[in-house]
């Protein structure tokens, strides 16, 4: 059983105008957006950098800031108001701040040091500082230096 239409094949269309008009202003509109954008690329690409930088550094200085209050609560009565050492070994010294890495920093005020009086530090070891406080605290200590003095025995504890 086959069912049989009639089809029109023949569309009449109307053209509005004012339709047509305003579809067309809004492409125009949208090429002279991209092509603005386009335009203006190059000068995001070489304000940016510069911008992050800055960023950046503003961070780094608020992150040392806080760093330093955490360091004169838990580590200055150890290592020194300003890292010079005392029961500790002097953290504001050329050779520590050349041959320690951040990370190795903060895995040392995280977990101690086994057999010394440098205890666990993070509250993950049983201590009272947080990882943002340790990475506060790494950031405060990178800060000496560019004005770090010549230690060569940095180790060497004072009174210790």
């Amino acid at each position: 059983m086959s069912e049989t239409r009639d089809r029109d094949d023949t569309y009449d269309y109307t053209t509005d105008e004012e339709l047509e008009r305003s579809t067309n202003t809004w492409m125009v509109a949208g090429v002279v957006l991209l092509a603005l954008m386009a335009a203006v690329f190059p000068f995001y690409r070489w304000y940016e950098p510069g911008s992050r930088s800055d960023a950046r550094e503003e961070q780094l200085a608020s992150l040392a800031v806080k760093g330093e209050g955490v360091w004169q609560f838990n580590c200055s009565s150890c290592h020194g108001l300003n890292g010079e050492g005392g029961i500790g070994p002097a953290l504001n010294s050329e050779q520590f701040l050349q041959s320690s890495t951040d990370d190795q920093a903060r895995t040392l005020i995280a977990v101690g040091i086994p057999g010394s009086q440098m205890s666990a530090y993070s509250l993950d070891y049983g201590g009272p500082l947080t990882s943002e406080q340790i990475k506060a605290v790494v950031t405060f200590i990178r800060s000496w230096e560019p004005d770090a003095p010549d230690v060569p025995d940095w180790r060497a504890m004072m009174g210790g």
